[in-house]
């Protein structure tokens, strides 16, 4: 995978599964863990199959992940900040009142 843009944009550290990891400002999350050689970033509901970004571009939710202990977050549709806690989303997460499943680009959950 080649990176398209800025070389030189400041880097962050972000954290997935309890690993730090750099990435760089600007970039999704899903970009950031791809980069990082990271393909699985949810497990299904049913069969538990793992999942990956495959739109890039929020339509699948096939990137769901937990952020700062949100479930349901669209890792394609997040930036990356600094000391961000990322996890693995298991199952379908806690589809609770007041956490987004997404929708449009954002910077905080």
């Amino acid at each position: 995978m080649r990176r398209i843009g800025r070389d030189d944009a400041p880097q962050v550290t972000i954290e997935f599964e309890g690993e730090p990891l750099t990435a760089r400002r600007g970039d999704s999350v899903a970009a950031a863990l791809l980069a990082g050689n990271h393909r699985s970033f949810r497990t299904t509901p049913v069969s538990g199959a793992a999942r990956g970004p495959f739109c890039m571009m929020g339509s699948c939710f096939d990137c769901l992940v937990e952020i700062d202990g949100a479930p349901n977050r669209q890792a394609c549709m997040i930036e990356v900040r600094e000391g961000m806690r990322v996890r693995r989303q298991r199952g379908a997460g806690d589809i609770g009142l007041g956490h987004s499943t997404g929708g449009g680009r954002e910077d905080t959950p």
